[in-house]
């Protein structure tokens, strides 16, 4: 019995440590930011808009070799999980290969006729540079990961944030199964009340 309350112990001083400090400090949320972007048509788009839903935000291009595997990936989980909550913001990029080379208009219409994305898309923006936009500054500066600070490498690097607007994780170009597993995951938990005001 001495040996169970000496293993108690440590264990009863924990849970009073977490009961006094209470859950660790929420990190920064993308709707405090008060960004705008501009959608595919030309219109501003508050995205504090988005408050309570998962974001899924990405760079798209429609000329890279991992535009179709990518553009049927974000369709197939947009379809899937809209319903529950679940956003795709899709932000084309002209900054690697030269691989998005076309109009908003154009690429507007080559994402509904090739793939027919029904996620928001927006217009073409850098998201790395001086003039990168500052969505994806913010994004870089405040998703946790090895590699989350970085500059984007390549096309459709994707960044997951939970309902209320909190990075969660970065992944690369590839379409990876983790992926949904995560969208999945971060469905499942509610929003904060602050998120939804």
């Amino acid at each position: 019995m001495p040996a169970l309350r000496h293993h108690l112990v440590p264990v009863a001083a924990l849970l009073l440590l977490v009961g006094v400090l209470g859950a660790p400090a929420a990190g920064p949320s993308l709707f405090d930011q008060n960004f705008t972007a501009t959608d595919i048509g030309g219109s501003p788009r508050q995205l504090s808009d988005y408050r309570g839903k998962v974001l899924l935000v990405v760079n798209v291009a429609s000329k890279c070799g991992f535009t179709d595997s990518n553009y049927q990936g974000l369709q197939q989980l947009y379809s899937k999980y809209r319903e529950q909550g679940l956003e795709v913001l899709a932000f084309p990029c002209n900054q690697f290969g030269q691989q998005e080379p076309g109009s908003n208009a154009e690429i507007a219409q080559f994402a509904k006729s090739q793939y027919g994305a029904s996620f928001p898309l927006f217009a073409k923006v850098d998201v790395n540079g001086a003039g990168a936009a500052p969505l994806f500054s913010w994004l870089k500066a405040n998703t946790l990961g090895e590699d989350a600070k970085r500059d984007l490498g390549w096309n459709f690097v994707k960044f997951l944030l939970d309902r209320n607007g909190r990075p969660f994780k970065r992944y690369a170009w590839d379409f990876a199964p983790a992926l949904e597993a995560d969208v999945q995951r971060l469905l499942a938990e509610p929003a904060s009340e602050e998120s939804e005001l």
